[in-house]
C-alpha cells in the first residue's frame, strides 16, 4: 500500500507539472498577435541564439556527415553501389539529423541560458514585481522566447544540411574516390520537397518545445541558486526526451502518409 501510494503521488505530481507546462505555453501563445510588445525582446533572443548555436552546429554537422559517409560508404562499396552514399548522406541529414541537431543545440546552449535567466529573475522576485505593475511576465518573457527559439531552429537546418553534406562529400569523394557527379546525383535521387517541408516543421516544433520547457522550469524553480542549477539540468533532460518522442511520432506519421521512394 505504501508503494502504491508513492507511485500515485509521483504520477499526480508529473501530471500536475505537465498541466502547468501547457498553461504557460498556451498563455504565451495567447497574446502572440500583439507583436509590438515583444518584438525587440524577440530580436534580442534571436541574436543571442544565433550567436551561441551557429558555430557549434557547424562543428557538429561536419563530422556527422563524414561519419554517415564512412559507415554507409563502406557497406555500399561492398555491395557495388558506392554512388548510393550521397543518397544516404542527404536523406539522413534532411530527414533526421538537421532538425534533431538544431533542436539539441537550441536546448543545450540556448535553453539552458533561458532557464537560468528566468530562474534568476524568479528568485529575485522580478516576476512578482512585474505582476504588481500589471505586466504579465509570460507575455513579456515567454512569448518572444518561444518564437525566437522556433525561428532560429528552422534557420539552423540549412546550416546542418550544408555542413553535413560537405563532410560527406570530403570523405566520399576525396577519400573513397567516388566522382562528384555520382555523389550529387545519388543525393538528389531520393530526396523530395516534402522531406524538406517536414524537416522545417519538425525543427519549428522542437525549438518551440525547447523554449517552452526552459521557460517553465525557470519560472517554477526553487528560490535558490541550487534550484536554478537543478532547473537547468531538468530542462535539458526533459527537452531531449520530448524531442526524440515527437520526432518518432512525426516521422512515423510522415512515412505512413508519404512512403519513401526507391531507387
Amino acid at each position: 500500500m505504501a508503494w502504491s501510494g508513492y507511485v500515485g503521488r509521483r504520477a499526480g505530481s508529473a501530471l500536475g507539472q505537465v498541466g502547468d507546462l501547457f498553461v504557460i505555453v498556451l498563455e504565451g501563445l495567447r497574446r502572440s498577435w500583439d507583436v509590438r510588445r515583444w518584438w525587440w525582446e524577440f530580436v534580442d533572443q534571436c541574436r543571442f541564439l544565433a550567436r551561441v548555436t551557429s558555430v557549434p552546429v557547424l562543428l557538429v554537422s561536419l563530422p556527422l556527415g563524414a561519419t554517415v559517409a564512412l559507415q554507409v560508404g563502406e557497406l555500399a562499396r561492398q555491395l557495388g553501389a558506392g554512388s548510393a552514399t550521397g543518397s544516404a548522406v542527404f536523406v539522413g541529414l534532411i530527414r533526421e539529423v538537421a532538425p534533431l541537431a538544431s533542436a539539441l543545440l537550441i536546448a543545450g546552449a540556448g535553453g539552458s541560458a533561458m532557464t537560468s535567466d528566468i530562474g534568476a529573475r524568479h528568485i529575485r522576485d522580478e516576476l512578482s514585481a512585474m505582476e504588481v505593475m500589471s505586466v504579465n511576465p509570460i507575455h513579456r518573457l515567454v512569448t518572444p522566447r518561444l518564437w525566437a527559439a522556433s525561428t532560429i531552429a528552422v534557420c539552423l537546418c540549412p546550416l546542418v544540411i550544408l555542413a553535413g553534406a560537405s563532410g560527406g562529400y570530403l570523405f566520399n569523394v576525396v577519400v573513397q574516390g567516388v566522382t562528384p557527379g555520382a555523389y550529387f546525383d545519388g543525393a538528389l535521387s531520393l530526396v523530395v520537397a516534402s522531406d524538406l517541408y517536414v524537416t522545417l516543421f519538425k525543427a519549428w516544433i522542437f525549438g518551440f518545445i525547447a523554449a517552452g520547457v526552459a521557460c517553465y522550469k525557470g519560472m517554477t524553480c526553487a528560490t535558490s541558486p541550487v534550484g536554478v542549477g537543478r532547473a537547468v539540468n531538468q530542462a535539458t533532460v526533459v527537452t531531449f526526451m520530448l524531442v526524440f518522442t515527437f520526432n518518432y511520432v512525426i516521422s512515423a506519421v510522415y512515412f505512413l502518409a508519404y512512403p519513401p521512394r526507391s531507387l
